[in-house]
């Protein structure tokens, strides 16, 4: 029996990470100094056997385009591989867009009709995890299923996020809830889906409903096909600006359960320039680093504690970044204090400022849904100037040139913009 083709769903505008997707998709955010966050699925992907992938793109879809190239990074090229990139289908209006994951799929059944599988997957590109996926497949025919959803218990305040599940003994989903606010289970839906491909068809051509968890999850459920996978990995859903810097600082702990290393994720390193042909690290005599993730071509004078830093990264002497995510190329100038804060690419910090201290209780002031635990973030290659002091909770906006003014001091809460 042929194995599943697998979509990959890479199109969501992630507006929770705020300025991190003003510039890209959130699949394509870097992750762990040398990753995207996509390279987990992707890699999933590849590890897995998969060899028919269809990625949908839509919201600022190039640089994830360019990252994917022919998918040769995750094995997923050659005369019996493929991975084939569906771009954007958005027109001038708003209602052109994708409407909803079914409503993508739908748009593109094409595929699936074409697919010499009998099972599709449906997949998100922005998770971190690692699962293999033969055997979730083998559970799906087991049960002689027609549908079958990755589960994982999660902790019961953040059911109000996820489709969560009722099951029986048998793995059956009896009842499902789409984001209730109050849900009576914390099977949470790992956005997983394994789907028998005569039947998704069916399912698809017969309706025009948007969305698998809101419209054709309860629609097949009444048919009582719909079985849980349960799932007891790492896992985590980071399309928040805290759950992507808790992921992030989770590769820092030994026993949280991440581990790219042994997960063997994979990663385009040419998309950017190649990662790897980078000098070596230089740490000097005089520098001090503790807990952290160090990528090649970073060089580093000051004191770096608890961080997680990419590719090219300079910390000056007398510089002390803590708790925090710094992107390619960023240059922390010297005497600079950076905590808790999120640094995109080609950042410079200029000498003297300090960044992520306050009142971690003020939240964002534009954006208090996003920023409210204590984080600051730094927009892309914004230039910094020296001398000023930066709050928590602040959002500084990418592209920022020298002639910006700025504040001497950024109270926390508050938003810097070039407008």
């Amino acid at each position: 029996m042929r194995g599943p083709a697998a979509i990959l769903l890479a199109g969501g505008v992630g507006s929770r990470l705020n300025i991190l997707v003003r510039h890209r998709a959130k699949p394509a955010v870097p992750f762990g100094g040398i990753y995207r966050i996509i390279d987990f699925t992707l890699s999933n992907i590849g590890n897995s056997g998969v060899t028919n992938v269809a990625v949908l793109t839509q919201y600022k879809p190039l640089s994830l385009m360019d990252h994917i190239g022919d998918g040769s990074s995750w094995d997923l090229s050659g005369r019996s591989r493929r991975v084939k990139i569906f771009p954007p289908k958005t027109g001038e209006e708003d209602w052109d867009w994708y409407r909803g994951t079914a409503d993508a799929v739908r748009q593109n059944i094409s595929f699936v009709m074409s697919a010499q599988s009998d099972e599709i997957m449906i997949l998100s590109g922005d998770h971190v995890y690692h699962m293999d996926y033969r055997l979730m497949v083998s559970f799906h025919r087991a049960k002689k299923a027609r549908v079958t959803i990755a589960t994982i218990p999660v902790p019961w305040e953040e059911t109000h996020q996820f489709g969560t599940a009722i099951i029986d003994g048998d793995s059956r989903i009896t009842q499902w809830e789409e984001k209730s606010p109050r849900a009576k289970s914390n099977l949470a839906s790992m956005g997983i889906y394994v789907f028998d491909r005569e039947y998704l068809i069916s399912l698809l051509t017969e309706s025009k409903e948007d969305d698998f968890g809101h419209h054709i999850i309860p629609r097949a459920l009444k048919e009582k096909v719909v079985y849980a996978y349960p799932f007891d990995g790492y896992w985590r859903d980071v399309g928040t600006v805290q759950a992507y810097w808790d992921a992030n600082m989770d590769l820092l702990e030994s026993s949280s359960g991440i581990d790219p290393g042994s997960w063997k994720t994979m990663t385009n390193i040419y998309s950017a320039g190649p990662a790897f042909d980078r000098p070596p690290v230089l740490v000097s005599s005089v520098a001090r680093v503790r807990r952290s993730i160090i990528s090649p071509g970073c060089t580093i004078e000051g004191q770096v504690e608890n961080c997680v830093l990419s590719p090219g990264v300079i910390v000056e002497r007398g510089a002390s970044v803590r708790d925090s995510i710094i992107m390619h190329d960023c240059r922390i100038c010297e005497g600079v204090e950076i905590e808790r804060s999120i640094i995109d690419k080609e950042v410079v910090v200029g000498a003297h400022t300090t960044v992520g201290r306050g009142d971690p209780k003020t939240v964002n002031v534009t954006h208090p849904e996003h920023l409210y635990s204590g984080l600051t973030v730094i927009g892309k290659r914004t230039i910094i100037p020296g001398g000023i002091t930066i709050g928590t909770n602040c959002i500084i906006d990418p592209l920022l040139e020298p002639g910006t003014v700025f504040p001497k001091e950024v109270k926390s809460g508050m938003t810097v913009s070039g407008s």
